[in-house]
């Protein structure tokens, strides 16, 4: 009898086993890419791509929202021993320094390459593919604002009159709001970049964690301006058929942003992997300029009219990256500072 009770108990045990495993045979099959929450949200150009790649190769791809883009890098560092994401889409080349000295990226050559221009090629090593792009710029809300009180440059945003109706964002957790902190150091110099951020850290409504909170306020009305790119009004155009929203352009110029996409050398999946980097740059290109309203990287991608109404800065501001390389900490570490006065 008790030899029978134990026989029970053994096969119950296993039973409760079983469907985990069969789990884990199921997402060990799936092709796990990390992107940043816009990137995957249900109006991001995430799930469209998944769905389409599933399509055409067979492949099934498991998205993971890992956060904003500081967020989703600094993730995929921690889980360093623990490896899980085959593809990590989103990590810019302004932040991309910190990810290329944790060496988690395998080069990858793809040769969709060869239709992209020479200039978006920021990465040497191809451990970062491009994908998109586009310029940093505050966004209007022009039902709030009026036309003469739009702002024209940085250090205008200081004005009394902006108190409170700007929103900005961390650049310790996002890539947009690190954009603007090297915005900042472009305009005004590191003698000059921190004394813009003490003024701007009391003027500002708010300074969130990352793009989409940002932006979800100010689409709610909290405040008529926002940190975003200059090509973010075609979304409105796009799906909400306005032109409320539009960009101050600033007579200093707008720091540049090009995204990457990149393969985790520790992917047991990189024929998968690759496929997947191989769409993104090619039939991928036109989902990706409109549901993330940014500008394709592969030349022969026709953009729709809606982008006739993101202006195009006259002068383009970037920063090399043997500089970035070099002062990035330092930076973060000099602002965390200034603002936590």
């Amino acid at each position: 009898m008790k030899k029978h009770q134990f026989v029970c108990v053994l096969v119950a045990i296993l039973s409760l086993f079983i469907p985990l495993t069969a789990q884990g045979v199921q997402e060990q099959q799936e092709l796990v890419v990390y992107a940043y929450d816009s990137f995957t949200g249900d109006w991001g150009p995430g799930p469209v791509l998944a769905e389409q790649f599933e399509e055409e190769t067979g492949i099934k791809v498991n998205l993971v929202s890992s956060g904003d883009g500081m967020e989703m890098m600094n993730k995929l560092i921690s889980e360093a021993n623990n490896p899980w994401a085959d593809v990590v889409v989103g990590i810019s080349d302004d932040m991309a320094s910190k990810i290329y000295k944790a060496g988690l990226l395998e080069p990858y050559k793809s040769e969709a390459l060869s239709e992209i221009p020479s200039f978006l090629h920021f990465d040497p090593t191809y451990q970062l593919l491009p994908f998109d792009y586009g310029n940093f710029a505050f966004v209007v809300d022009t039902e709030a604002m009026d036309s003469d009180m739009v702002p024209t440059s940085l250090a205008s945003l200081t004005d009394p009159i902006y108190r409170d109706k700007v929103i900005l964002i961390d650049p310790r957790t996002s890539s947009v709001g690190l954009g603007l902190l090297l915005w900042t150091i472009e305009v005004f110099g590191e003698e000059g970049y921190l004394s813009w951020w003490e003024i701007m850290k009391d003027q500002a409504l708010t300074i969130t964690d990352g793009w989409s909170s940002a932006y979800g306020l100010f689409t709610e009305g909290e405040a008529p301006l926002v940190l975003s790119y200059t090509t973010s009004p075609v979304y409105h155009v796009t799906y909400e058929d306005t032109t409320r929203y539009q960009v101050a352009l600033f007579e200093e110029g707008h720091s540049t942003t090009i995204e990457g996409v990149g393969l985790l050398a520790s992917s047991n999946k990189k024929d998968e992997a690759r496929q997947f980097i191989d769409f993104i740059l090619t039939k991928g290109q036109l989902t990706i300029a409109i549901a993330n309203s940014m500008y394709p990287v592969n030349s022969k991608t026709e953009l729709p009219d809606a982008f006739n109404y993101a202006p195009k800065p006259e002068k383009n501001l970037s920063m090399d990256s043997e500089t970035l390389a070099k002062n990035l900490d330092r930076w973060l570490t000099e602002w965390t500072q200034v603002m936590s006065k």
